[in-house]
């Protein structure tokens, strides 16, 4: 059974049949917001929302390479892979999905953290309070059967960017923050140096 969370709420995942949970998909959706529009108003742009995945040593990024975004799909160890890039957020369920090998995750990393941030925010006048539906889960990948979810259900006006939540591991166990903190962070980089 799935858990909703809370913003900060933390959960242990684990497998329903009591198993070692071996492989995660995490899963981000969004939708844009429909704004009113004019006879002769220009068809507004498609809010194109990227997902990343920080792999942090001791709760920090130490290296680029360990960022799994639409610019580099896939980490050195094979253990994070992000699915691909979507473009507009149209459609049900989930928009980018990020996959997570647990069992093959090298040990050094004990978190990742799961971040969301608007392509080209700025140049584009977007903005998370013209997002709306905003969620990240997690899912057992062998089963497919979903662990825990998180809603955004704040007004985000003028953040262009969105620290989702983390997986991290504590005495031996994986789980997962959902943080929830918005930035105004221009792009993955801007992002990423909060981590380092």
């Amino acid at each position: 059974m799935s858990v909703n969370l809370q913003k900060g709420q933390k959960v242990e995942l684990r497998k329903n049949n009591g198993g070692e949970l071996q492989r995660v998909r995490v899963g981000l959706g969004w939708d844009a917001v429909q704004a009113p529009r004019g006879l002769f108003a220009p068809k507004p742009q498609d809010i194109d929302c990227d997902a990343s995945a920080f792999l942090c040593v001791n709760g920090h990024l130490i290296n680029t390479n360990d960022v799994v975004y639409f610019g580099n799909l896939a980490h050195s160890s094979g253990a994070v892979r992000h699915m691909g890039d979507n473009l507009t957020g149209a459609g049900e369920g989930d928009d980018e999905q990020i996959t997570v090998n647990l069992s093959a995750l090298p040990m050094v990393y004990d978190k990742i953290v799961f971040v969301v941030n608007i392509y080209q925010a700025m140049q584009r006048r977007q903005h998370f309070g013209m997002v709306r539906n905003a969620f990240i889960r997690i899912c057992d990948a062998d089963s497919n059967q979903e662990l825990c979810r998180y809603n955004l259900s704040e007004n985000y006006n003028n953040m262009t960017a969105m620290i989702f939540g983390e997986l991290y591991r504590y005495n031996g166990a994986w789980k997962f923050n959902a943080i929830g903190q918005p930035t105004q962070d221009n792009g993955v980089g801007d992002l990423a140096k909060r981590f380092v």
